[in-house]
């Protein structure tokens, strides 16, 4: 077994050519709405950090891609428009093919700043 990767590149250099650019798209797109964010591995995803709290992260999987808002209230709240896209509490399942919209992870991004920051005033 492979050891675990300690950067998003070394996660993203495991993939599968045709999984890879829809993942480093989805890192863009987090980055643009979250200027500043770090990234890290944690359990094994490349996760994105943001003024000391945990964002989002992304993933492969067997049968598809996922964004992980890290959180059921943003699903919840985001729900109408994630029709289309397989969801679960946490989880937000997609194929390479048929990416996430780049307003969407915006959306999703900006949703767990906001989330995080009302959380931290508590």
């Amino acid at each position: 077994m492979a050891p675990p990767p300690r950067t998003i590149d070394e996660y993203l250099a495991a993939l599968p050519e045709d999984r890879r650019p829809a993942l480093e798209r989805l890192r863009k797109l987090i980055h643009a709405a979250a200027p500043g964010a770090e990234e890290c591995i944690s359990y094994r995803l490349p996760t994105f950090r943001f003024e000391g709290r945990m964002l989002v992260a992304i993933g492969a999987a067997a049968r598809h891609l996922a964004f992980y808002p890290l959180s059921s209230t943003t699903v919840e709240a985001h729900r109408e428009a994630l029709a289309g896209f397989e969801t679960s509490r946490g989880t937000i399942r997609f194929a390479p093919d048929r990416p996430l919209p780049a307003a969407l992870v915006r959306k999703l991004v900006k949703a767990r700043i906001a989330e995080n920051r009302t959380a931290g005033r508590g």
